[in-house]
């Protein structure tokens, strides 16, 4: 395996184990341990709603063949080698926490589920990309939406059960990846959500969760990520922890780079004003300004837009954006690396086009939906279709963040 130099915060910089300044640009690995519907063309049902419904049609063990199945083939070694080739340097990870535990036997390991987290981080090593490990669902749920793998009101905050849950399982991940260089660092929980006066709940969790980690792990860097899903960094002051970053995730405006209101174009006139670059630059211009205050780097877990051929400035958005980040010495990692090319949320640098009867966007049942009444006969099928190899490539989405890498 390839030993890579630890990074760590120095001020507002991250640095190798020179000193060096080291900018973080990549792509995040979404819908591969954290299933989300939209990405092979389905409803935005929780992963854990779709699984039920899938073991309720065909069993416990069709299940867990399925799982595997999905996770041996949607993401493969040759991915994280292909997006070192690209000359990008890091990669998000997303996993549900049940990838790590299982849901119905607390503080149980799920040997199985956290193989694939192991592959992925000896992959890195392999390649020599840093990833960074980011918790997209906690135990009960940290946001009310399917990313959270909620189903319904989220139960993380109020339980003080599910969040002795959730610091073991840091404890533990941190003791495991302690010494491994590749890893850059832990995403501790994505897109929180709580009202703002109860913002202190969330500071609170982060001390707690950063003593854990470095009760086991003194090397890697901690990343916070902002209220309101990752947008609200306000209540935050400088860390107590000095190698800890802060993270945001950055769609403006979510009408337009979501296809929510159809047919918008960037640059354009949305929700009343004139959306440009210019526009951009001003609301990033205030999280550099709380960089400056806090002396903290700023990562950009997650940016990206829906694409829509290309013909209502999708490129430019893309281009615009990593301009800025670059111009505020912001990192950043692109939201996503593949999905079933869909028409709404930010879709893949690579897209499955191909109309199958798994996906099936005529309906009524599309994407992962109709899996269960599939998977018995077209499994094989399946499976091919989920490698890589028979996604296309975004060539002109690509060509931005390749020069940008």
């Amino acid at each position: 395996m390839r030993r890579l130099s630890f990074l760590h915060v120095d001020g507002k910089k991250i640095v190798d184990e020179q000193v060096r300044p080291v900018t973080l640009k990549g792509v995040c690995l979404g819908g591969w341990l954290m299933m989300e519907g939209y990405m092979y063309c389905g409803r935005n049902i929780p992963e854990r709603a779709f699984k039920e419904s899938f073991e309720r049609a065909l069993g416990k063990e069709a299940l867990a063949d399925f799982t595997r199945s999905f996770r041996e083939t949607f993401i493969r070694e040759e991915d994280i080698e292909l997006v070192k080739k690209w000359g990008a340097n890091c990669v998000r990870i997303p996993f549900n926490y049940r990838v790590v535990e299982f849901e119905d036997k607390p503080f149980s390991l799920n040997e199985e589920g956290l193989e694939f987290l192991d592959n992925a981080v000896r992959w890195c090593e392999r390649y020599g990309l840093y990833c960074i490990l980011d918790m997209h669902a906690v135990p009960g749920a940290q946001n009310t939406d399917w990313h959270a793998d909620c189903c319904g009101k989220p139960e993380f905050f109020a339980s003080e059960f599910n969040k002795d849950r959730y610091l073991r399982l840091w404890h533990f991940l941190a003791d495991r990846y302690k010494d491994v260089t590749a890893v850059a660092g832990y995403d501790v929980v994505n897109e929180p959500l709580l009202p703002f006066e109860e913002e202190h709940i969330l500071k609170d969790l982060y001390e707690k969760v950063t003593k854990e980690i470095r009760d086991a792990d003194k090397n890697h860097i901690i990343f916070l990520e902002g209220n309101f899903w990752g947008q609200r960094l306000a209540f935050l002051d400088r860390p107590g922890d000095k190698n800890t970053a802060y993270s945001i995730h950055t769609y403006p405006p979510p009408d337009y780079t979501f296809n929510w209101e159809t047919d918008l174009t960037y640059p354009g006139r949305i929700y009343g004003i004139n959306w440009d670059k210019g526009k951009m630059d001003f609301l990033a211009s205030r999280e550099r300004s709380f960089m400056d205050k806090v002396d903290v780097p700023l990562y950009i877990g997650e940016f990206g837009v829906n694409w829509r051929g290309g013909y209502f400035g999708e490129a430019k958005w893309v281009r615009d954006a990593i301009s800025i980040f670059k111009k505020y010495d912001f990192h950043w990692t692109y939201w996503t690396y593949k999905t079933v090319a869909n028409y709404i949320f930010p879709d893949g640098v690579f897209r499955y086009t191909k109309n199958p009867a798994w996906v099936n966007r005529k309906g009524p049942l599309a994407g992962w939906e109709t899996f269960s009444s599939l998977w018995a006969k077209e499994k094989g099928r399946m499976m091919s279709s989920w490698r890589t190899e028979n996604f296309k490539r975004n060539d002109k989405l690509y060509s931005v963040l390749k020069k940008a890498f």
